[in-house]
């Protein structure tokens, strides 16, 4: 480690993984890049507790092109993440999202939001009430008005192996890990010269990239800077049932899809049980060290799940945990690139639960940025910091 790097990233999971990685791997960039995190253990990452998916399945181009580039991603992950022979694998379930829709508002939203990723050549389609019946037996579609599925591109995978390959193949690219944490981020003026380390090293850069997930806000602060983000929990449920409709689906080779279903709750399989969750009546801002699982959602859960197939009506709860959305409160969408006025501190913040299929082009777009001063795969600029200070929100109608 030395006392001085081009480019300093704040958080060593997914998102800074995936910027350095980026940077690293561009011919046209030759500096030098430290990630510093504060946990190696990631026991309480959002990478690491979330539902580990990816769908295309959004209202807005952007977050469907930045899903698109992330499955592509994805599937090749293993030969473009190997390091010494080895390839990671992300056992990649390509088994689709089914978004279903009992209200009229629900199907207006869910063909408008097709329309886009039809447009988008996003493999995507709508059914009516029997053709979900016919593809999947075990749900019951007696309320549906409409129900979108993803053919290709959506699905689950492994979370941090994702992390792990992003983690590995940077640092053998050339970046610097440390582990340690950031307690002061020297600015003058509207210029970000350095940080210091609780270790009590101070390390000069000339880019610093925000990737510290639920704490970006505090992480903002030390720079005097705001950002809307704060950690909002999020309880996931592993159960086993009683009459598993595993390979019931007529269907993907009788893949069971991801099911998000109209009341709210989600479920998708989990190796020989199924994962779950739902969203929270009751959403408040939490402590950064609170992950106590809120056990009360199981039986709105439970309650969900049966009335959508008899086939949830005996079920056993195995496992649960709890993990944290870096809750963006203006519009639920990322926040990424340069602070308006400070312009080398970069954000890469905010992806309210996303933040995992989303590091592949959100990391990529960093990186470019840092490079050329300017997004050239996709260009981000509307999920820039810009609209913040604007107060414009970046609407997305499929949040989950």
């Amino acid at each position: 480690m030395r006392d001085s790097y081009d480019v300093v990233i704040i958080g060593g999971a997914v998102i800074g993984s995936a910027v350095a990685y980026f940077l690293t791997a561009n011919p046209d960039f030759d500096g030098s890049v430290l990630i510093v995190e504060r946990d190696n253990t990631f026991s309480q990452a959002s990478t690491s507790l979330s539902a580990a998916s990816i769908r295309n399945q959004y209202s807005n181009p952007i977050n469907v092109q930045i899903s698109q580039f992330g499955s592509e991603f994805i599937r090749d992950f293993g030969d473009t993440m190997q390091v010494d022979g080895e390839k990671p694998d992300l056992n990649f379930h390509e088994s689709g999202y089914l978004f279903v829709a009992a209200t009229a508002e629900q199907e207006q939203i869910l063909r408008e939001n097709h329309a886009v990723q039809a447009g988008l050549g996003a493999d995507v389609v709508l059914w009516d009430a029997d053709q979900v019946t016919a593809a999947f037996p075990y749900i019951n579609a007696h309320d549906l008005r409409v129900a979108s599925y993803g053919q290709s591109g959506e699905g689950w995978f492994s979370n941090t192996g994702l992390m792990n390959g992003f983690r590995k193949k940077a640092r053998a690219q050339g970046a610097d890990y440390i582990l340690d944490e950031v307690t002061e981020i020297c600015r003058d003026g509207d210029h970000i010269t350095g940080v210091k380390l609780a270790s009590g090293q101070a390390v000069s850069c000339g880019i610093v990239v925000n990737a510290t997930g639920p704490r970006a806000a505090k992480t903002a602060a030390m720079a005097g800077l705001e950002i809307p983000v704060e950690p909002r929990k999020r309880t996931l449920f592993v159960f086993d049932c009683a009459n598993s409709p595993e390979g019931s689906a007529r269907v993907n080779n009788g893949r069971l899809p991801f099911l998000i279903d109209s009341s709210g709750t989600f479920c998708r399989p989990e190796g020989k049980y199924f994962l779950t969750g739902t969203v929270p009546e009751d959403d408040p801002v939490v402590d950064w060290d609170d992950f106590e699982p809120r056990h009360e959602e199981f039986d709105r859960i439970w309650m969900n799940l049966a009335a959508r197939s008899e086939a949830f009506e005996a079920i056993k709860l195995v496992n649960y945990w709890a993990g944290h959305y870096a809750f963006n409160t203006l519009d639920h969408n990322v926040i990424a690139g340069p602070h308006s006025e400070v312009r080398n501190f970069i954000f890469a913040n905010g992806f309210s639960g996303h933040g995992l299929q989303q590091s592949p082009a959100v990391g990529r777009g960093i990186a470019e940025w840092i490079i050329y001063g300017g997004f050239r795969s996709l260009d981000l600029s509307p999920i820039g910091y810009d609209r913040i200070v604007r107060g414009e929100p970046f609407l997305e109608k499929s949040v989950i």
